[in-house]
């Protein structure tokens, strides 16, 4: 919970950005998001790029686990530069080409999600713009207005 005491919020109103939508009328979520996440007006928006499992010294790992890994060592480290966390995703939108590498997907990312949420997706392509790569993940977060 954040205290926001500017744009509109009651000053000393507990306001949670990134709320959280699953309404009863709907399944479950079948993994480690939300069906919806709503943003309230005038947070701060960031826009993760497509991140692959490339490493700091431009190498690519050969198996889906260490790209996976290398993914959301990439989208922790750019969401740190931002002054966020992994608990400022809204939705995240994940890229495979083997569909079989979804539980691998998913155990590297609940790795790193603790209680996050985020809406999210899971498509499978055909490929990536390298053939070396397994997985691509893009992001959308969230944070107070500085």
């Amino acid at each position: 919970m954040l205290k926001l005491a500017a744009s509109g919020f009651a000053p000393g109103a507990a306001v949670r950005l990134n709320i959280r939508h699953t309404p009863a009328s709907v399944a479950a979520p079948f993994g480690s998001y939300s069906h919806a996440v709503e943003v309230p007006e005038g947070s701060r928006l960031l826009y993760i790029s497509g991140e692959v499992g490339v490493l700091p010294d431009g190498t690519v790992p050969e198996t889906m686990e260490a790209q996976a890994e290398a993914c959301w060592r990439n989208i922790i480290a750019i969401l740190a530069d931002a002054g966020m966390g992994i608990d400022y995703l809204v939705k995240i939108t994940t890229y495979l080409v083997r569909p079989e590498d979804v539980a691998a997907a998913g155990a590297a990312r609940a790795k790193h999600f603790g209680d996050a949420r985020p809406g999210s997706a899971t498509i499978i392509v055909k490929a990536l713009v390298n053939p070396s790569f397994l997985i691509e993940i893009e992001a959308v977060a969230a944070a107070r207005a500085r």
